[in-house]
C-alpha cells in the first residue's frame, strides 16, 4: 500500500531528478555558447560554432556529460569539484573550460541553476556566495593553473547564476566585477581586474509572460519552462537556431517527461489532501462514514486510513 509518506519520497526524487535535468539541458554546449555570447563581454565578437568548438565537455554536479554524443572534441576536463586543504570540497553544478581566440586565454566557468535569489528563502544574501564561488574558484588554481608566487598564471574565473523566481518584469543580467578607483595621485594602470566576474541571469516564475526583449533570457526562459515538448523543440529551433541534435532531443524530452510527472504527482496529492480535509469535516458533523466516502467517491478503507492523520 503506497502511503502519504511514500508519495512524498517519490515526488521529492522526481524534484531531485527534475533538477539535475535541468542542468544536464543547461550543459548543452549549444546551450553553454549562448551564455557566453549574451552574458560574457570576451565572448560577444565570437560566433556559436567558434564558441561551441572552444568549450571542454563540461561536468554536471557529479554527473559526468557523455564525451562521444559529440564531435567537437574535449578540450580538457574539470573537475566539477576543488578543494583546499583546511577549507573542505566545494561542488558546482556545471564547470567547464573555454578558450578564447587566437591567443588562447582559458576561462573557468561554471554555471549555477539558482531558484531562488531572496534572501529570506536562502538563508543568505545570493552576492554573498557568488563572491564565495569566485574566490574558490581563483584560489583551487594554485598548484594547479600556477605555482609558487607566478600569480601572472591566474586564470580567468566567471561565475554564471541562471536564477528562476523573478516577477514579470525583472528579467535582467546583472555582473559584479571589480572596479578600480582612483582615491588620489595618478591612476595605476592595473590590467587584470577583469579575472573575476559574477553574472546573475533572472527568469521571471511565470510562464504565461510576454516574451522577454532580450535574446539570452527569452530562449533559456523558453527552454526551462514546463509544457508541450515538441512546440518547445520547434520553438527553440525557429527563433533561437538550435539543431535539434539526437542528445538535445533527449535532454529536452528527459526533462520534460520529469515535469509531466511530478504535475500529475502533484495534482494527485493535492486533490487527496483535499479529500481528506472535506472527510474531516464532515465526519465531525456526524455524518456516517459509509456517506462519507460515497460523497467524496473514495473507499471506506480509504477514510479509515486517513483518520490518524485528522487527529
Amino acid at each position: 500500500m503506497e502511503t502519504n509518506l511514500s508519495k512524498a519520497i517519490d515526488i521529492t526524487n522526481d524534484t531531485a531528478r527534475y533538477d539535475e535535468s535541468v542542468k544536464e539541458l543547461l550543459a548543452d554546449k549549444q546551450v553553454l555558447a549562448r551564455i557566453l555570447k549574451y552574458s560574457v563581454e570576451e565572448f560577444a565578437e565570437l560566433s556559436l560554432d567558434e564558441i561551441i568548438k572552444s568549450i571542454s565537455e563540461p561536468d554536471i554536479a557529479g554527473i559526468r556529460v557523455e564525451p562521444g554524443m559529440t564531435n567537437l572534441g574535449k578540450v580538457e576536463k574539470q573537475s566539477e569539484e576543488d578543494f583546499v586543504p583546511g577549507e573542505g570540497k566545494n561542488i558546482y553544478d556545471i564547470r567547464f573550460v573555454a578558450y578564447l581566440g587566437t591567443e588562447m586565454i582559458k576561462f573557468l566557468i561554471n554555471v549555477e541553476a539558482q531558484k531562488s535569489t531572496k534572501h529570506y528563502d536562502l538563508g543568505y544574501h545570493l552576492d554573498n556566495r557568488i563572491i564565495f564561488y569566485l574566490s574558490r574558484m581563483i584560489s583551487a588554481q594554485k598548484e594547479i593553473e600556477f605555482f609558487n608566487s607566478d600569480y601572472d598564471n591566474i586564470k580567468a574565473v566567471r561565475s554564471i547564476w541562471i536564477c528562476m523566481d523573478s516577477n514579470a518584469d525583472e528579467d535582467s543580467i546583472n555582473r559584479i566585477r571589480f572596479v578600480q578607483e582612483n582615491v588620489y595621485g595618478k591612476m595605476m594602470e592595473l590590467a587584470n581586474l577583469d579575472k573575476v566576474q559574477g553574472i546573475i541571469i533572472r527568469l521571471r516564475q511565470k510562464e504565461n509572460v510576454e516574451s522577454s526583449k532580450n535574446y539570452l533570457i527569452a530562449m533559456l526562459e523558453e527552454l526551462l519552462k514546463k509544457g508541450d515538448k515538441e512546440k518547445k523543440k520547434k520553438n527553440l529551433s525557429s527563433n533561437f537556431g538550435l539543431i535539434m541534435t539526437e542528445e538535445t532531443i533527449r535532454r529536452i524530452d528527459h526533462m520534460c517527461n520529469l515535469s509531466d510527472l511530478i504535475v500529475e504527482q502533484g495534482i494527485e496529492q493535492g486533490i487527496e489532501q483535499t479529500k481528506k480535509k472535506m472527510a474531516c469535516s464532515l465526519l465531525k458533523d456526524n455524518i456516517p462514514l459509509e456517506k462519507v466516502a460515497k460523497l467524496l467517491e473514495v473507499k471506506v478503507s480509504d477514510i479509515e486510513k486517513w483518520k490518524p492523520d485528522m487527529k
